[in-house]
């Protein structure tokens, strides 16, 4: 197979995979890696076969040239994927691929924010005006649920329930919805977003969350608006994914159960509950120590 029927294929992948309902995110992600893949194949004059010894090479070179661990990651199982589909289509007479190990990621730790950060957070969303309440209703929302930010964006106005305390997450990752609990403080800055949303050219529709200057709200929008109140608030490195993180981390200091965070986070497996609690867990487990003073004899 050479390049140019991989690249008509890789568009009939991207097809496939949007009729499973896979997130936009994943298609990019996916194509990104095989375009990738083909682009390396390419320069190098390297057929591009999707064998062990092609693909672990080119996995090789992301890492070699200074990619993450997890870009790489991410890339090869692209290309995994792309085989496996490819075999099951009868494009290809077997898949390669199967069982090729991943690159092994890096063990990050990743610090959450504290409540003074937080405090200063949502201070800094303070005015009436429809982006200033916007802005809070989000952050509250997502640093007590742990909502991902593309769920959030893709909030309906239906979804909500003032009354009950709560929201439905209907595009979860992996297509699973669930429902998220939120209490009266978040509740009431929604409300204080509702009434101001009202008067916005856009009222009609049915997304939860709307622009200024008489716009729509997407995904690099709200990126673009969080950052902005984190540098008011003076927090350097901030990327809206760190309030998933801070929210499951809240969750376990304030004595959550670990089943109801992995419920409310929509979390299947309990390596993700590790994974974003890895910082906090060894802060607890030093509180910990201090209580039991097992030192102290």
């Amino acid at each position: 197979m050479d390049q140019s029927d991989m690249r008509a294929l890789l568009g009939s992948w991207v097809l496939h995979l949007a009729a499973e309902r896979k997130s936009a995110q994943t298609l990019k992600t996916y194509g990104d890696g095989v375009r990738s893949f083909l682009r390396w194949t390419a320069l190098t004059g390297i057929p591009p076969a999707l064998d062990r010894p092609t693909v672990n090479a080119f996995t090789a070179h992301l890492i070699d040239s200074g990619a993450q661990a997890s870009t790489a990651r991410s890339r090869q199982l692209a290309v995994r994927r792309f085989s496996a589909w490819l075999a099951d289509e009868g494009e290809i007479s077997d898949d390669q691929l199967v069982n090729l190990r991943p690159p092994k990621l890096d063990v990050k730790v990743v610090e959450s924010l504290d409540d003074d950060q937080l405090k200063t957070l949502i201070k800094a969303c303070k005015g009436n005006d429809l982006r200033d309440r916007r802005d809070e209703a989000i952050i509250r929302l997502m640093i007590e649920t742990g909502a991902r930010a593309g769920e959030v964006v893709s909030m309906a106005l239906d979804d909500v329930n003032l009354r009950e305390g709560g929201a439905v997450i209907r595009k979860g990752k992996g297509g699973k919805g669930r429902t998220v609990p939120f209490g009266a403080q978040t509740g009431r800055a929604i409300d204080r977003y509702l009434r101001i949303r009202k008067a916005h050219r856009l009222a009609s529709t049915p997304d939860l969350w709307l622009g200024d200057r008489g716009k729509g709200f997407s995904y690099d929008g709200l990126y673009a608006a969080l950052k902005g109140r984190a540098e008011l608030a003076g927090i350097d490195g901030f990327h809206p994914h760190l309030m998933r993180h801070t929210a499951a981390c809240r969750w376990l200091a304030a004595g959550g159960s670990e089943g109801g965070l992995m419920a409310v986070a929509g979390w299947t497996r309990r390596d993700m509950l590790d994974r974003y609690t890895r910082a906090s867990s060894e802060r607890r487990a030093a509180e910990e120590a201090r209580r039991l003073g097992l030192g102290d004899l």
